[in-house]
């Protein structure tokens, strides 16, 4: 039914490059590490693992894991501003006569650092303050290499350009149409030529399907990895800790994507209810199927399980004697693949399947990952709630967090891919602004198509008759 609501390369099975750290159990620098992996540390810790110095830089899957998480317990703007406050200390970057032999190996680290910062959460740097820091560190370290200010113009005209090519693209989106046409239900009795049905737009299951998955891809493309941290970040008191993003949540992305799921979900149900014919509305539903199909096998797991839960709805379902002119095999076969049994077992084989495919891939048509989202969201949540984000002394729960970062770092990798089919805006468009009936407009229609069974729908025909339509 319609939802409520890593880059893997990072990390080795066990989270880090095992060669880094002895395999036991010890303490370094107040870090806790079990069997070369780092699992828990106080915050003060963790920033310091995550600053650079002349001779060390944190890996990457480090990086990436602890700006994940760390907004959980300190604002972006806050972490980088204290990032960049101990820098000026342990470089002594206030002193009157600057080390520039010692900056010249320091330099080139913290820039790295902070370009794949802003690489990896561009969205961090809306904010002023961030930019700001940004250039107050970079300024520091300039004067002892005049190539640290072409750096910095580069970072930060490449990081407007990411910022303005994201707000383009959200911009360029079509919008999803707000407007839902319950009353379309008396075209049913009128002549075709007053709609326009899908068939009459795309009547290639394949084209659909490549324009489905463009859609999601365009959609996926804005979601930024910090959205799965702050979706959840009001579900955990943090033992009594002030969660920093408790006024507002940015997670707009993530939620245009769910709406999107659920407006193909009841287009699809629209489209299947509104014909007049039952020989018209079974030819709809074997369409769908077809194009079910085509997205299972391009790796659109997303756009898959949309059209198979608008064509369980129940005023789809209910329609026995559309269903009757069916061929239901290639549907049930879908219906098993997505089969919510053992926690979606088949579906999570064949995501892996897809997933081995994309890491050999030559081609970005074989790269496709499009996730099943809600559930994705339901894996990431029930992490959260399962395991604390503090340890009972203090320590954050570093565990638990490059659990998260494997689950998000993977999805973030299958977003980056290109869609390499054609785009077709005509379909485009349609698909975003069709008109789609409410669970009662499709409750209307269904029984307009074949008539109630029992006195229960007789009752709720006659009520959506009389709201909807003005008749009794």
């Amino acid at each position: 039914m319609p939802q409520t609501l890593s880059s893997t390369s990072m990390f080795t099975p066990c989270g880090f490059s095992p060669h880094l750290h002895t395999s036991k159990e010890d303490e370094q620098g107040g870090l806790i590490f079990q069997d070369g992996n780092l699992t828990s540390a106080s915050l003060d810790a963790l920033i310091q693992h995550l600053i650079p110095t002349t001779d060390y830089y944190p890996e990457k899957a480090y990086i990436f894991t602890f700006l994940l998480s760390s907004r959980l317990f300190i604002e972006p703007h806050e972490l980088l501003s204290r990032v960049c406050h101990k820098c000026i200390e342990q470089q002594r970057l206030d002193d009157p006569v600057l080390d520039k032999a010692r900056i010249r190996k320091f330099g080139p680290k913290i820039l790295q650092l902070l370009t794949e910062w802003t690489e990896t959460f561009p969205y961090d740097f809306q904010e002023e303050r961030m930019i700001g820091h940004l250039k107050d560190m970079i300024h520091r370290i300039a004067p002892c290499d005049e190539a640290y200010w072409k750096k910095m113009n580069q970072l930060l005209q490449t990081l407007n350009q990411k910022l303005a090519t994201l707000s383009h693209g959200q911009e360029g989106i079509v919008k999803i149409s707000p407007a839902v046409s319950d009353k379309l239900v008396a075209f049913k009795s009128k002549p075709p030529s007053i709609q326009r049905e899908i068939l009459s737009v795309c009547n290639d299951p394949y084209t659909l399907a490549q324009q489905l998955t463009h859609v999601e891809l365009e959609r996926l493309s804005h979601i930024g990895p910090e959205e799965f941290v702050q979706a959840f970040v009001h579900k955990d008191p943090l033992d009594g800790t002030k969660t920093c993003f408790s006024e507002q949540k940015k997670t707009s992305n993530l939620e245009a994507y769910v709406k999107w799921f659920n407006r193909l979900c009841y287009l699809v149900a629209t489209e299947i209810c509104m014909p007049a014919k039952k020989k018209q509305r079974a030819q709809v539903i074997e369409f769908f199927i077809d194009v079910a199909r085509e997205c299972f096998n391009i790796g659109n797991f997303n756009s898959l399980m949309a059209i198979i839960s608008g064509m369980n709805m129940s005023p789809v379902s209910r329609l026995k004697k559309t269903w009757s002119k069916v061929k239901t095999a290639k549907f049930f076969i879908l219906e098993h693949q997505m089969d919510p049994t053992g926690n979606f077992y088949n579906y999570r084989t064949a995501l892996r399947g897809a997933a081995h495919r994309s890491l050999t891939a030559h081609s970005n048509r074989e790269k496709i990952v499009i996730p099943f989202f809600s559930l994705l969201i339901k894996d990431i949540y029930f992490l959260n709630e399962g395991c604390a984000n503090r340890l009972p002394n203090g320590h954050v729960n570093f565990e638990k967090f490059l659990e998260l970062a494997k689950q998000v770092g993977e999805f973030i990798t299958w977003k980056q891919v290109e869609c390499p089919f054609e785009q077709d805006p005509n379909i485009i468009h349609y698909l975003h602004t069709a008109p789609i009936f409410t669970e009662d407009g499709l409750y209307l229609a269904s029984y307009e198509s074949e008539s109630p069974e029992n006195q229960t729908e007789k009752d709720r025909w006659k009520s959506l008759r009389s709201t909807i339509l003005g008749k009794t």
